[in-house]
């Protein structure tokens, strides 16, 4: 990996390299993108099925657009054992920490009659994307769909990409054990299009969550006001804050654990010690030729993979701050402490211990993360993606009465002389 002393310039052009691998930077999909989800919304299914042929290399009709119950028993004969029972254990720790999150509806009162609360509702349909081009993605599953299903979502619906008209076995094993309720044989931007409006053999959803492509994160873009979205994902990324005390070994190891998801994807580490800094980078060289994805590996570090030499730890927070990556390792003497000053992150994993794959799969925190520098303003996703909130306002007359001259001439302030009557007429008797 190319080591580079940290200075403003650097800083700028790493930056500005890191944003274009956002979706809203690829203006070129955006007409293709746009001319599919119209074409669903208008043809339903039929367009569904002529995308799907053209680009899945799948048959589908009404009839085998939605995968069976035998499909899915057939699917657990061909998962190994040792699989299904990964895949409960990671269930159960994602499901645990989830459960935490729940918010409940509360309400307060006054002695005057004022009650004033907070009414907390789960969306009542969900759709759930998983990628399944170059790999399958059952760990992408159970992250979606768990935390819907403990906000208490009446309807999971999923969409994955189908080859031949079969979609990969541990898809369908994970999203059992997840407990969604309909699966679709359809990908790309027609699913997303297929959700959003729904179609014949597609039910509307309220709301869309799950990783995909460039021309998925597109479509998700283009539908975002008929449905809500968890957010538009871009390539993933890791970001590594280290110090001398840190392991070299591991840290290559843990920058290698996203660089091989795609080339788009970015591996960062920052340290203040040159001499790490050259130890992770021999590192990374001595097990590139051993890993299977070395060549997308090798094109990711090329164009997106540094190590930036600072002057000291409090400059490498700056930069850690600045750059708001989804993932971020901090390997430091003491990196609870360290942690405290780190704002922008889309999860932290402490310690030599906590590599990133950790989160990825088992630990329990949603690995659906903010990317492209969207957490100074984003979070992970979890329960509080599935509901909704409503604001409960109930006041007696002598409530109002104690306020109501308040109200009028605050509306009357803004010129609203009807909002001020509405108040007014309730105390007519009075005048």
């Amino acid at each position: 990996m190319r080591i580079v002393k940290l200075d403003e310039s650097v800083k700028k052009n790493i930056l500005s390299d890191l944003l274009k691998r956002s979706p809203n930077n690829y203006k070129k999909y955006q007409d293709t993108v746009d001319e599919i989800v119209e074409n669903v919304r208008a043809n339903g299914d039929q367009a569904v099925f002529e995308y799907t042929k053209k680009f899945d290399n799948s048959l589908l009709t009404p009839e085998t657009i939605r995968v069976t119950e035998e499909e899915i028993k057939e699917a657990y004969k061909e998962v190994d054992d040792r699989v299904i029972e990964v895949i409960r254990a990671s269930k159960k720790s994602i499901t645990k920490f989830h459960e935490k999150q729940v918010q409940n509806s509360w309400f307060t009162s006054e002695k005057n009659g004022t009650v004033l609360g907070q009414k907390v509702t789960a969306l009542e349909k969900v759709g759930v994307y998983v990628p399944g081009g170059k790999a399958a993605y059952p760990s992408s599953v159970l992250m979606n769909v768990l935390p819907a299903k403990v906000a208490g979502v009446d309807k999971i619906v999923m969409t994955t990409p189908c080859r031949d008209g079969k979609v990969t076995p541990t898809t369908l094993v994970a999203a059992k054990e997840a407990g969604v309720d309909e699966i679709y044989k359809i990908g790309g931007a027609q699913a997303i299009a297929a959700l959003a409006f729904g179609t014949q053999s597609v039910p509307k959803v309220d709301k869309i969550v799950g990783p995909g492509n460039i021309f998925v994160a597109l479509a998700k873009k283009a539908v975002f006001g008929f449905v809500a979205i968890d957010s538009i994902a871009g390539p993933s990324e890791i970001l590594v804050l280290a110090d001398k005390t840190a392991n070299p070994h591991y840290l290559a190891a843990d920058l290698l654990s996203q660089a091989e998801h795609d080339e788009l994807a970015s591996a960062i580490f920052i340290t203040d010690d040159e001499t790490l800094a050259k130890q992770v980078s021999d590192e990374v060289d001595g097990f590139l030729p051993k890993l299977s994805r070395r060549e997308i590996i090798q094109k990711s570090l090329d164009n997106y993979g540094y190590i930036l030499l600072v002057d000291n730890m409090e400059e490498g927070i700056e930069v850690v701050n600045e750059i708001a990556s989804e993932h971020l390792e901090i390997v430091t003497a003491n990196p609870f402490e360290t942690m405290t000053k780190v704002r922008n992150a889309g999860a932290m994993f402490l310690g030599p211990y906590s590599s990133e794959p950790l989160g990825d799969y088992y630990a329990g925190p949603n690995h659906v993360l903010p990317t492209n520098g969207t957490a100074k303003f984003f979070s992970a996703l979890s329960v509080d993606d599935f509901i909704k909130k409503s604001s409960i306002i109930s006041y007696s007359r002598e409530a109002l009465a104690e306020v109501h001259e308040i109200i009028e001439d605050f509306a009357t302030a803004e010129s609203l002389t009807a909002h001020a009557n509405s108040i007014a007429v309730r105390f007519e008797d009075e005048n």
